[in-house]
């Protein structure tokens, strides 16, 4: 008996972090906003894959390993010969980082090769962060969200704000996702990012404009995190830990938010406001981009019972 397919299908990039260390060496760590997304529902339980392309080199096997050891869905990750996607980080506080990946393995993703039937069996698509920058990926992930939203899945959008995304014209793009979603994770960081012009209040009512249909998530580190669907409007404070680094917590968020989403259908937005942040608590715990299992959260809150 094959196995089903996932209920959270999650597009965009996997790469390669490589961190500058204290005696001048280079650490490389698995990574990519949009793959801990994947992780992280996988870890809570969900079944998730992460769709997307990685190298068949090194660094492109640690991607795959660290895939199957998530417990995330292999039919999903494609692997290409070409080059590998990097992130050089030179710093974390304050951020300085460049990326290399011209002609990478990420831009060579095709979705036509996603197993059958797939959009059919998903509940929640996820799209976001440089995936829908880098091109001719971009307008592909553009163009399966276009037909996900128009089969009736719910769509889920990160920005993820980076430096990529004032320079490339990204501002169509944006307003085409924020159209489509169903669930918007924004942090204030991104809202400064996209919106430089405007205070952070405004900001947020723009996006609520332009996403009209959607409930919006806004992420404000250590001053915890706000759940807004119409009139509704949910503030949960952050949990108390000890901070390792915030490497990776609004992934957690975001996939700590879609796992209580369908852990739990009916569970309010106050449930689904404490499972994100507590998700982000734990990954803050730990060094690097943690995704939680969800024993480590339920010592921070109850956590919805899986539903069938």
């Amino acid at each position: 008996m094959s196995k089903p397919l996932p209920r959270y299908v999650v597009f965009g990039e996997a790469l390669t972090d490589m961190v500058l260390q204290a005696d001048g060496s280079w650490l490389s760590l698995p990574g990519g906003s949009c793959w801990n997304v994947a992780r992280v529902g996988a870890r809570l339980g969900i079944d998730t894959a992460f769709a997307g392309a990685v190298s068949q080199d090194l660094f492109g096997d640690a991607l795959a390993r660290a895939t199957e050891e998530a417990g995330l869905d292999m039919r999903f990750l494609q692997r290409v010969e070409r080059s590998p996607f990097l992130a050089f980080i030179a710093s974390r506080h304050p951020p300085q980082y460049f990326f290399v990946g011209d002609d990478s393995a990420d831009l060579h993703f095709e979705p036509a090769r996603l197993p059958q039937g797939w959009r059919q069996a998903a509940e929640v698509i996820h799209f976001g962060s440089i995936s829908l920058v880098r091109q001719p990926l971009a307008a592909r992930l553009c163009e399966e969200a276009t037909q996900a939203a128009a089969a009736g899945k719910r769509i889920a959008f990160d920005p993820n704000y980076r430096e990529l995304m004032s320079a490339q014209g990204y501002g169509e793009t944006l307003a085409h996702m924020l159209r489509l979603a169903s669930y918007v994770k924004i942090s204030d960081e991104d809202l400064a990012g996209l919106f430089p012009a405007l205070p952070l209040d405004a900001a947020l009512t723009q996006v609520r404009a332009m996403a009209p249909n959607a409930t919006i998530m806004l992420t404000r580190g250590a001053d915890g995190l706000t759940l807004l669907q119409s009139d509704n409007v949910v503030e949960q404070p952050a949990f108390q830990v000890n901070v390792a680094d915030t490497v990776g917590c609004g992934d957690a968020a975001m996939g700590g938010w879609i796992a209580a989403v369908l852990s739990e259908p009916r569970a309010d937005l106050a449930g689904q406001a404490q499972l994100a942040a507590a998700a982000a608590a734990v990954a803050a715990s730990h060094a690097g981009a943690y995704a939680p299992l969800r024993r480590e959260l339920e010592g921070l809150v109850a956590m919805p019972r899986r539903s069938a």
